[in-house]
């Protein structure tokens, strides 16, 4: 890297740091911290939101899967185009329109709304913890190209990325997010797509260059097991029905058709576009780093063949997603944890003013927290969807019950939560039979204890509907 390449960096992060300052000095309350004001426009939203749920994590983690499989690592991010898609029409208007009523700012509090306070909690605090551990995965997918970019050890990288994207997020709040969102995602996909990309194809040789260096299978979209693909599509997809960044956004939009039309372009951009995007920079990474780690091939790819200057851009879009994801998954944490626990359940008589600087101090304390998750867990990918299986395990039954089955209680719904959740946890750690991930396993015993609980204990003996946040 030249001068110029760490001057476009600096300058970058200045400017991120900078839009922090610039909405802490206009929020007043937690409405504009967590749910940007409630006024938002689908292109903001639909871009925030793509750029949230595919971010740095996932470019990294792609690029590593199309680095050993090809373009058969497309099928990741197929997941993405169905989970939002099938949101779009079955959880977005539900969501907003009860939301916009009762003026909820979360996911917990869908769920308070209809099963009651015990309920909301256990959820908010598995939503919590995964998004910790998914903010951690964001952390080591920055380390990893810091790391690249700058020569770094691992573990100084990741402190590094971690000091900006925490101290950022802990300023400006959700609307900062989604604002910068929008401007972190252009960067990425024009820098992908107008340089990395054709510069690459150049120093790889071409088509032939790309055909001779390569197995044939890499060329074909059947280069993965069906059982990869339904682990993916079982793990990715209910995440859109149970992540707590999202239903900040559903929120955050204006109305309804809002929110749908952002998902709509969500889940287009996720595929085909950055998943043919990120599985072809896997493969040219192949072909020029055939010894390095998958998931630094395409660090090693921007830091060595990109020219002076296009180095520096590619550089910040990459950063630029982590970001995006990074920070977040963190605010979705601290909202789970300050807004669903703390002001609803145990000090609900404090004033905004002093859960908004609780807000910022958690902030900082679980951002820094999840360094030791990004450390321990040595692939980005891993990382990623080890977080997304302990949340939906739990909870994405319970939320089906919720949309669409009236009988369901809310005892039913809080130990179909604790069921899936410790399942998965249970089978991480010992191990599962056969070739299952842990989640299918989490799944079954939380679809088994809903519909079990919910004939036993019916809706009408225990659910209890919240009174509307007068916030």
């Amino acid at each position: 890297m030249q001068i110029i390449d760490f001057v476009i960096l600096g300058t970058y992060f200045v400017g991120m740091l900078g839009v922090g300052l610039y909405f802490q000095r206009r929020q007043t309350g937690l409405d504009e911290y967590f749910v940007g004001g409630r006024n938002m426009g689908s292109g903001h939203i639909g871009l925030s939101v793509v750029a949230t749920d595919v971010g740095g994590g996932f470019s990294i983690g792609l690029g590593g899967l199309g680095f050993v499989m090809g373009l058969s690592a497309s099928w990741l991010l197929f997941s993405g185009l169905v989970g939002a898609w099938l949101a779009a029409v079955l959880l977005v208007p539900k969501v907003k329109t009860v939301g916009a009523t009762y003026r909820h700012r979360s996911y917990p509090d869908f769920l308070a709304h209809r099963f009651g306070g015990p309920t909301a909690i256990v959820a908010a605090l598995v939503s919590a913890i995964g998004y910790a551990g998914f903010t951690g995965s964001q952390l080591l997918a920055g380390g990893k190209l810091a790391s690249a970019a700058f020569e770094l050890d691992l573990t100084t990288a990741v402190l590094t990325m971690s000091v900006v994207i925490v101290v950022y997020t802990a300023l400006g709040g959700l609307q900062a997010v989604v604002y910068t969102d929008t401007i972190q995602w252009g960067i990425l996909f024009i820098g992908l797509t107008l340089f990395a990309l054709p510069l690459g194809y150049t120093d790889v040789g071409g088509w032939s260059g790309l055909r001779t260096a390569l197995p044939p299978e890499y060329f074909s979209l059947t280069n993965v097991t069906g059982l990869q693909v339904a682990t993916w599509m079982v793990t990715i997809v209910p995440i859109w029905f149970v992540a707590m960044t999202l239903y900040q956004r559903i929120h955050a939009s204006r109305d309804v058709a809002t929110a749908k039309r952002a998902w709509f372009v969500a889940g287009l951009l996720e595929y085909p576009a950055m998943a043919f995007i990120g599985a072809t920079l896997g493969m040219f990474a192949r072909v020029l780093f055939p010894t390095a780690d998958p998931e630094m091939g395409l660090p090693l790819l921007i830091r060595d063949v990109l020219p002076v200057g296009a180095t520096g851009l590619i550089l910040a879009a990459y950063f630029a997603a982590i970001m995006s994801t990074a920070d977040s998954c963190l605010l979705a944490s601290v909202g789970n944890l300050v807004d669903d626990i703390i002001g609803t359940h145990i000090a609900p008589a404090t004033s905004e003013r002093s859960m908004l600087t609780l807000s910022r101090v958690l902030t900082l304390i679980v951002g820094f927290g999840s360094v030791g998750f990004a450390l321990y867990v040595p692939r980005v990918i891993d990382s990623i969807l080890l977080a997304y299986s302990f949340m939906v395990a739990g909870l994405f039954f319970p939320t089906l019950g919720a949309l669409f089955w009236r009988r369901v209680s809310g005892t039913a719904a809080f130990w179909s939560i604790v069921g899936g959740g410790a399942t998965t946890v249970w089978l991480t750690v010992a191990g599962t039979p056969l070739a299952l991930d842990p989640v299918f396993y989490g799944l079954g015993v939380s679809a088994i204890v809903l519909v079990v609980l919910t004939f036993a204990v019916p809706a009408r003996s225990s659910g209890v509907r919240i009174q509307p946040n007068p916030n």
